[in-house]
């Protein structure tokens, strides 16, 4: 598997577990306030998979969980034989995917390869394609929302607030047609590093008080909603 970043403990990433992160590369997005860029352009030395493994095989015991990130995770062609072994490992294994592979999805759930997904709602269905940076799937995005929802063992979805991008009435938009879902985070938007589009190097965040206001407004859609970042 082509791991392009590698963060050997995580208190924050994996919920109330203690894990490492690994980043794969390569994305079929190109959203233009990913400030993963290096790995989206694949311009980052790789990571021995099977140091990854080892790394992992010591800590055991120290470490409960590895998140695996990107990048596009369902893009390697061998996520599911990478999985397994750290399942068998004793691990659980966190997932964040852009949702463009539900059948990829479906069947690492089936096979209780993971623990946990994070699925990360671009924008409301009318603005998908300008946040992807690309012509979206919005069917294989909603399978991917209907597979979570109801086969995965734990999930979140999560939007990062981008200002310019998107407004409050979008962020009620997607509330709206998340409705129901268990856990839900709005994220704030940050250009500490280079991002997908030079554009945005010089927007500032949204407040604060402008998330919290909004955070209020779409926490009667989910059973779980909360802020990150902030």
């Amino acid at each position: 598997m082509k791991i392009g970043g590698f963060q050997k403990t995580s208190l924050l990433d994996y919920p109330d577990r203690i894990s490492a992160i690994v980043w794969t590369v390569d994305c079929n997005f190109k959203c233009p306030f990913c400030y993963n860029k290096n790995l989206v352009d694949g311009n980052v030395e790789l990571f021995n998979e099977d140091e990854v493994l080892s790394f992992l095989k010591k800590r055991k015991g120290l470490l409960e969980a590895l998140s695996i990130s990107g990048g596009e995770p369902f893009l390697q062609k061998d996520i599911l034989d990478f999985t397994s072994k750290v399942k068998k490992l004793g691990y659980l294994v966190k997932i964040d995917t852009n949702g463009t592979f539900p059948e990829r999805l479906k069947e690492l759930i089936d096979k209780k390869l993971v623990d946990y997904v994070s699925m990360d709602i671009k924008a409301p269905k009318n603005k998908y394609s300008k946040l992807a940076g690309i012509k979206a799937n919005l069917k294989k995005i909603e399978q991917s929302i209907e597979i979570i929802k109801n086969n995965a063992p734990d999930y979140e979805f999560r939007t990062t607030f981008v200002p310019d991008l998107l407004k409050k009435e979008d962020i009620i938009e997607i509330a709206k047609w998340l409705e129901g879902s268990k856990r839900f985070y709005l994220q704030q938007f940050k250009s500490d590093t280079p991002l997908i589009s030079s554009k945005l190097d010089n927007v500032a965040p949204y407040s604060k008080e402008d998330i919290i206001k909004t955070l209020e407004e779409i926490k009667p859609f989910f059973k779980s909603c909360d802020v990150r970042g902030v």
